[in-house]
């Protein structure tokens, strides 16, 4: 197998055959031509089904994260909503990690749950916790974030696959913040790999999108059939768009990675602050499970100030180059207070976040700019 940056700018992208053109057009079409009554060409008959823009992209995820498929959507949470309405009926339970993503949380605790799914929130670095939780036969999915969304909490890929898979149950991996140029949880034991491509994968704050990655091709067969049956398909220039950005996946990865090691590090020091959230300190309570299943730390980091919430939303207020916005992943450096933001809907749940806590999604800037914004925000 080819290295990563070789896959991310050739996997699924040969030149054109009838012009040679070296980037993969965009397929601006609802429809194709058929020759004769069933005659498809390549298989194409209406964009909703397939389009060879979003096979592309589809192509390039699947290798990238050593899957044997990868299927793309609207939105992160789009390829959620297909992936767990697949494979729960109702009076079927996930296992939630007991730090999820608010929109994650949001989706199955109040549009799958009327429908009869329902959860249980749990820790998964606790692994007797785990393993009690999948024991009931209804349990279908384990859900993890690792890192986590916003609390970076990094779960053990491998000893959870063990455990979940002795039940009979899915593990199922939200890769976002990681991207796969940094882990790829299904060479770790993970059945499927979850993405919203809007964020290090789109990597320039332009485009929506989610994907997924499974390892099992029978599992695979039956997500197509619901991502055509469901539709929430991404368009053309969206997967067009994402394309393009995998291409620098790796050299930004980079970039992000060293840029949020220095900032955790100055922010570790700075009287105002008390806990730092990041996998690559060696402080971080996950950080030798961090290194031994990935290659890198990444660009988030959470902080959580030592004067409360109101001196959380002062940071977040007058921080200037960190730009006060929701999202991440992005080449910009973004700035947000999870309690009030991204994660209100988790309010008042298990999965609520503390009210001092600000999340930095840290951009590609020159460093000593970022860190001169935080000292005058901090100050």
């Amino acid at each position: 197998m080819t290295g990563f940056n070789t896959r991310a700018i050739h996997a699924g992208q040969e030149p054109d055959p009838a012009t040679g053109a070296v980037i993969p057009p965009v397929h601006l079409t609802t429809t194709y031509k058929q020759d004769g009554v069933g005659g498809l060409r390549g298989g194409y008959e209406y964009s909703r089904s397939a389009n060879p823009t979003r096979d592309t992209l589809q192509t390039a995820l699947a290798s990238l994260e050593q899957g044997t498929r990868g299927m793309t959507f609207a939105s992160g949470l789009a390829a959620e909503d297909t992936l767990l309405r697949t494979v729960c009926r109702p009076g079927d339970q996930v296992v939630l990690g007991g730090d999820a993503y608010g929109g994650t949380y949001r989706l199955i605790s109040r549009v799958l749950e009327p429908w009869g799914v329902t959860h249980t929130p749990v820790d998964l670095n606790d692994l007797d916790a785990v393993r009690a939780a999948v024991a009931p036969e209804n349990v279908r999915v384990v859900w993890c974030e690792t890192p986590s969304n916003p609390l970076l909490n990094v779960s053990d890929i491998a000893a959870l696959a063990e455990i979940v898979h002795a039940s009979g149950t899915l593990l199922v991996v939200d890769n976002t913040f990681a991207s796969p140029y940094l882990q790829q949880p299904l060479t770790l034991g993970a059945d499927v790999v979850v993405h919203s491509t809007t964020k290090y994968l789109g990597g320039h704050s332009d485009v929506v999108g989610g994907a997924l990655v499974v390892a099992d091709a029978e599992l695979g067969e039956r997500l197509a059939y619901h991502q055509n049956a469901m539709g929430a398909v991404n368009g053309p220039f969206d997967a067009w768009l994402v394309l393009r950005s995998l291409k620098t996946l790796g050299v930004r990865m980079d970039r992000h990675s060293a840029n949020a090691g220095r900032i955790a590090e100055w922010l570790l020091a700075h009287p105002a602050v008390g806990d730092v959230l990041y996998p690559g300190l060696p402080q971080h309570r996950n950080h030798d499970i961090a290194a031994k299943q990935m290659s890198g730390f990444g660009g988030m980091i959470s902080f959580r100030l030592k004067a409360g919430e109101e001196a959380a939303l002062r940071v977040c207020e007058r921080a200037q180059l960190f730009t006060l916005a929701e999202s991440l992943g992005g080449v910009e450096s973004l700035i947000e207070h999870p309690h009030r933001m991204t994660h209100a809907s988790a309010a008042g749940s298990p999965l609520e976040v503390p009210a001092d806590l600000v999340r930095l999604s840290v951009g590609i800037e020159d460093v000593d700019d970022l860190l001169a914004d935080l000292d005058q925000a901090l100050s």
